[in-house]
């Protein structure tokens, strides 16, 4: 017996499509999507498969507000925790975390080789984002979040404060934070996402400031590119706590009606990113293969940033992740990046990430492209 038999009829017709986003980074949903396994799930039913990375930018500001509501986004917090604050009835159903390279860069000649050494540094601050849509600036203003969150961290772990450094105000130039047009572009035609413009590399390089905040395979690329060297590596600090931010945790939401209406689809969602989370450890170079589109970073910058990809991969709602997105949620709202806080247990419903488990725990032996008859 199924174990949605019990449930009620969908209360609207099947849709055409589901869609969904993710940012460039690695995620069980862009894994799947890449395998080709999410596509295969839904064909019987003659339901597409949308990313908002194929759309145009019309579309493409639902990475922010997510007002589709066949939508599941997998991605970096401070948009989901935006969207929620500003009154979008989204739900969280799983937390992943996955350490993937959260460094502070130096240049060779800065003394800057422990925490405690950005003691009267000078360290860059983005900018707000420039964004078309007011309402939208303080949330996708990603690489000041990320960089605050980042020296927080660092300076936290060596009983420092921001009151121990300078934050010197940089230009940010990032404009598609939600990669719109990402999936048409093929591998190496360089910065499909934007990520390249992320992050104030030249600055430091530059001498402006003295140490910069930086994540993930791209931009480990870009600091050897610029003679940049790894002051501090966050992953490395024993202490989770330190290594709170934009992705750690990193949330998956859907749009409360896709739960009410589609209870199923969204179980047999969740069902084949499960099976792709299982998968990576059995095809490294399949993977490294995957993550270097999803990333935009060389195979050698992959291996580096996500030797650890499978021990966070699998989502949950266990009391640790929820507690540091706590903690994350509540650092975005006292500096500035959310319209008003709102109650965490109130916005998660672990119902469909159980019934996502239950299913592939009920029919280990089912190939992925069967999961239609859920």
């Amino acid at each position: 017996m199924s174990i949605l038999s019990n449930r009620k009829p969908a209360a609207s017709p099947r849709p055409d499509e589901i869609w969904f986003t993710r940012c460039p980074v690695p995620t069980a949903t862009g894994i799947a999507y890449k395998l080709g396994w999410l596509g295969e799930a839904f064909e019987a039913d003659g339901i597409a498969l949308r990313t908002l990375q194929e759309s145009g930018t019309e579309l493409g500001r639902h990475h922010y507000d997510h007002r589709l509501p066949t939508l599941i986004r997998e991605g970096g917090n401070m948009l989901a925790i935006a969207a929620r604050a500003q009154g979008e009835p989204t739900r969280l159903v799983g937390l992943t975390w996955i350490e993937e390279s959260q460094l502070i860069l130096a240049r060779p000649d800065s003394g800057i080789r422990s925490a405690a050494d950005l003691k009267g540094k000078r360290l860059a601050l983005p900018g707000w984002s420039h964004n078309d849509i007011p309402a939208h600036v303080r949330g996708t203003s990603i690489a000041r979040g990320m960089s605050l969150a980042g020296y927080k961290g660092a300076l936290a772990s060596a009983g420092l404060t921001f009151d121990d450094v300078g934050l010197i105000e940089t230009p940010d130039r990032l404009r598609n934070i939600g990669g719109s047009g990402r999936d048409l572009l093929p591998r190496g035609q360089g910065q499909r996402s934007g990520v390249g413009r992320l992050w104030p590399i030249e600055a430091l390089a530059e001498g402006k400031v003295d140490a910069i905040y930086v994540k993930g395979a791209a931009a480990i690329d870009q600091a050897r590119e610029a003679g940049l060297v790894v002051a501090i590596d966050l992953d490395a600090l024993p202490d989770r706590r330190f290594r709170v931010n934009n992705g750690t945790p990193r949330p998956i939401t859907v749009h409360q009606s896709l739960i009410d209406d589609h209870f199923d689809l969204l179980v047999r969602f969740l069902a084949v990113t499960l099976r792709a989370a299982d998968w990576v450890t059995e095809q490294p170079d399949r993977l490294r293969d995957i993550l270097e589109y999803e990333t935009e970073g060389s195979p050698e910058a992959v291996d580096q940033a996500y030797a650890r990809l499978h021990e966070g991969l699998h989502p949950t709602l266990d009391a640790e992740r929820l507690a540091l997105f706590d903690s994350q949620k509540k650092f975005l709202f006292t500096h500035g990046f959310l319209d008003a806080d709102f109650d965490l247990a109130g916005w998660v419903d672990p119902r469909p990430l159980e019934a996502a488990r239950a299913f592939n725990e009920q029919r280990p032996a089912l190939h992925t492209s069967a999961l239609h008859t859920l």
